[in-house]
């Protein structure tokens, strides 16, 4: 019996060095799945989404409902345009339902598979980063901690540990394997299916189904050994960055160099760049190219001025070098990136009316939401009526339909 348990011991010491290592949480082996369809319709662009609410720290802002702080969308990522490294206040839990991406957090790239799930807090700068050809789907949710942290009771905290001990080996992917990214997804479609939140009843649902969720992560990150003062250490650094961010707003247009930044946050050059690369993941003046490059590249999609103009607008006195470190940057010329954004908006919008229905992968079965809280998301099941499916696809669900007069399962 000891030896038993010191070899279960030793096994989970083990699998805890491979998570530092990997960025991922342990998976367990199963292989069970379901077919889901995500309403394309319903699924909105990242990049339009998102980007235009990041401001020159890098901080994304959410508009959410004051009165219940919690959203869950669907989303579509492609690689045609990238949302720049960003953080914001709230926290954000990512289901990857179709293709395959890398979580880009700080300077770490973690695999994201179909069924992963992603968990990301308030400090640490990220994107997601499309790997397959086809345009990958989410499941997000947004909310802000102070929905749990409001209830004023001992233990509310306890709920937010998972995105409070996020250091610089934290393992932000859980596997599809381990089942809890399926159960996630679960609250979260009861979430969806409670908004908006417009009666008392509803908000107690939707804080109800919050707390679910957040007890899954907490089960699953219970030993995994971070501590808060991580957390407030990255507040920290955060903090005395905050008056160059600020004046990257003001002044976007004007050239900046690494001693004049480094006096604005009262360091030395050599500690500021330290500061910086671990705070953001990229070196100053990547992160000042990455800025500006991608505010030129809202300028050129969203107005009809001219190169020069832009140029100089964002901060570039010669349009050759803007040329330069746009092309290294984004993969083509201005021109060129211009022409294709325009030419393919009306294109991409019929398509996306159009696309087929997503096939999840890897999801077990008992986490799997009831009939109608999936329809009142808008999502339509597989299983349901195989033959309806086939006949909109053009293919057959893997699995059978379960009885008529069954519940879905």
């Amino acid at each position: 019996m000891a030896r038993s348990k010191k070899s279960t011991e030793s096994s989970i010491k083990s699998r805890k060095g491979d998570v530092t290592k990997a960025g991922r949480l342990p998976a367990a082996p199963l292989d069970l799945s379901r077919g889901i369809h995500l309403p394309r319709r319903s699924c909105k662009d990242h990049f339009e989404l998102v980007e235009p609410g990041i401001n020159a720290e890098g901080v994304h802002t959410w508009p959410f409902d004051p009165s219940c702080p919690v959203d869950v969308l669907f989303l579509t990522v492609d690689d045609r345009r990238r949302v720049r490294m960003n953080r914001h206040s709230y926290f954000e839990v990512l289901y990857l339902c179709s293709g395959s991406a890398n979580c880009h957090i700080q300077d770490r790239l973690l695999p994201f598979s179909e069924g992963d799930l992603a968990i990301i807090g308030s400090t640490l700068y990220h994107r997601i980063e499309c790997q397959s050809s086809s345009p990958l789907t989410i499941a997000a949710m947004f909310f802000d901690p102070g929905i749990i942290r409001c209830d004023g009771t001992s233990d509310s905290t306890e709920y937010l540990t998972p995105f409070l001990l996020q250091d610089a080996d934290f393992p932000h992917i859980v596997p599809a394997e381990t089942g809890v990214p399926r159960q996630v997804l679960d609250m979260m479609l009861r979430i969806r299916s409670e908004q908006p939140a417009s009666s008392p009843r509803s908000r107690l649902a939707l804080k109800t189904y919050l707390k679910m969720l957040l007890l899954h992560l907490v089960n699953q990150y219970a030993q995994y050994a971070g501590t808060v003062e991580t957390f407030q250490r990255q507040q920290q650094a955060l903090d005395r960055l905050r008056p160059l961010f600020r004046y990257l707003g003001e002044n976007c247009s004007n050239c900046i160099q690494v001693g004049q930044a480094a006096r604005i946050c009262g360091m030395s050059n050599s500690h500021f760049m330290s500061v910086f690369k671990r705070v953001t993941g990229l070196s100053f003046v990547t992160y000042i190219n990455h800025y500006r490059i991608e505010r030129a590249q809202a300028l050129l999609t969203k107005t009809d001025q001219s190169i020069a103009d832009i140029s100089q607008q964002v901060g570039y006195c010669d349009q050759s070098y803007f040329g330069v470190i746009f092309r290294r940057t984004v993969g083509m010329t201005p021109v060129t990136y211009r022409r294709r954004i325009w030419a393919s908006n009306d294109s991409n919008q019929a398509q996306h009316d159009h696309m087929p229905p997503v096939s999840l992968g890897g999801l077990p079965v008992p986490a799997i939401p009831k009939r109608n809280v999936a329809e009142k998301s808008g999502i339509q099941l597989a299983g349901r009526n195989p033959e309806l499916v086939a006949k909109r696809t053009g293919t057959w669900d893997r699995f059978a339909a379960p009885a008529r007069n069954s519940d879905w399962r």
